[in-house]
């Protein structure tokens, strides 16, 4: 070894080991605090094991009381009456329209429905605190946010009857909304995984002055992508928020068999994240969480966890019969007590903007409206059965093309077999 090579050597070990040794001087013997990488903390000489009995839970931020009174004026938004009666027409005008479409379902004319009874406020007050332009990842119970954005009653009502105006071709269970226009990604059913996605979103807008908001249940942060999303989440530095709708129940599983924490919020802080718990069932306290939640994000590029804790009226969809695992008393409690509707027309009579009178005539529009649209939805033609080979690849492959040949073949040759009247000519 040449002498250059040997001083460059020895001056490398002598470098390394003079680090090695500052390093672990800091990790071990600062009186002030332990220096481990791992973690920033302090040193104790108490043994104690670390609990939820450690800690007070994370309280409820609201707005308003159960009769709709403001509790601290500093906390009310100061919306425009217009928007105040928007959020008002828009959380009552999703009751009615999951009326007609749930009993529509019932009486076989769609195959699925999922109705959003009780969780009314958690969708208005987080979507009139965002912009058309941040996207949106929905689970399936965010129909409130596409109708505030303007999805409208006819483009609901087709894609739950899948016809030829559905932009899914009829290829989606109903529900599965999804909007480009309004920046909102189609929903599909396998949970938790819109929320790595999300946070896939906001790591590429960073720095563009949008933010990304999923929406996730109690149910959905049990799921592996949960954890995988929040980590992610907070270790890139990502403007997402991550929205959970804690409505108590994950289908037939109540939260106190999902979880021994402090409920979901409590992952947020163990995650590096900011955190609030906030009524959910508080139109005003959702819309202030979420406006400061993203403000925030938008500042810093940083992620925020939202836990809205609210109560899922109705039943899980038309596959459920919530009376096998909770009893009639506690959805009467929920639909009579803390019901959003309720609350936020209290706020409003109180203000002279809203009386029986409007109340009664907003009701009969609205029924109007919805039955206009389900009408109009039912009789329109399905999409032409080609249309099932389409838009799936972006160039068709053989196999694909070869299946579209036989099936051409196929209703060529037995077409009185089928109804093609009802489906939409090409």
């Amino acid at each position: 070894m040449s002498v250059m090579n040997r001083s460059v050597s020895v001056l490398s070990k002598n470098i390394r080991n003079c680090f090695v040794r500052r390093h672990v001087k800091r990790s071990l013997s600062s009186e002030a605090g332990p220096l481990f990488p791992g973690a920033k903390t302090s040193w104790t000489e108490s043994f104690d094991f670390t609990g939820k009995h450690s800690y007070a839970p994370i309280p409820v931020y609201r707005v308003m009381d159960r009769r709709g009174n403001i509790i601290n004026p500093d906390e009310e938004p100061k919306l425009p009456d217009e928007t105040i009666l928007k959020m008002y027409k828009d959380m009552t005008l999703l009751n009615v329209m999951d009326k007609i479409l749930y009993e529509s379902q019932r009486q076989g004319r769609i195959s699925f429905y999922m109705t959003n009874y009780g969780e009314e406020a958690t969708q208005i007050g987080s979507a009139a605190a965002l912009d058309l332009e941040d996207i949106v990842y929905g689970q399936y119970r965010e129909a409130g946010v596409l109708m505030w954005r303007g999805f409208t009653l006819q483009q609901f009502v087709d894609q739950c009857y899948g016809n030829k105006d559905d932009r899914g071709q009829g290829k989606q269970m109903p529900i599965h909304y999804g909007s480009k226009e309004l920046n909102f990604i189609t929903i599909s059913s396998p949970l938790s995984t819109q929320m790595p996605q999300a946070v896939g979103s906001a790591y590429a807008l960073k720095g563009r002055n949008r933010v990304v908001i999923c929406y996730f249940g109690d149910g959905a942060a049990s799921e592996g992508d949960a954890h995988a999303a929040l980590n992610f989440a907070a270790t890139l530095d990502c403007p997402v928020l991550m929205f959970c709708r804690n409505n108590g129940y994950a289908i037939s599983t109540p939260v106190e068999e999902q979880y021994g924490g402090d409920g979901v919020a409590a992952r947020g802080p163990a995650y590096g994240m900011h955190t609030v718990r906030v009524d959910g069932n508080d139109v005003f306290a959702v819309y202030n969480a979420t406006r400061r939640a993203k403000e925030y994000a938008l500042r810093e590029s940083k992620p925020v966890l939202i836990e809205a804790m609210t109560y899922r009226v109705g039943d899980h969809s038309t596959s459920d019969d919530s009376s096998a695992y909770r009893s009639p008393d506690e959805v009467k409690q929920w639909s009579t007590n803390d019901y959003p509707t309720d609350k936020l027309r209290f706020h409003m009579e109180s203000r002279g903007l809203w009386d029986k009178e409007k109340e009664k005539e907003w009701q009969q529009q609205a029924r109007k409206d919805v039955m206009a649209a389900f009408q109009a939805g039912e009789v329109k033609h399905k999409p032409h059965w080609s249309v099932m080979f389409d838009e799936v690849y972006k160039f068709v492959p053989p196999h694909l093309q070869k299946q579209k040949a036989d099936m051409k073949e196929h209703m060529d040759k037995y077409k009185e077999h089928y109804p093609l009247d009802k489906f939409d000519g090409k």
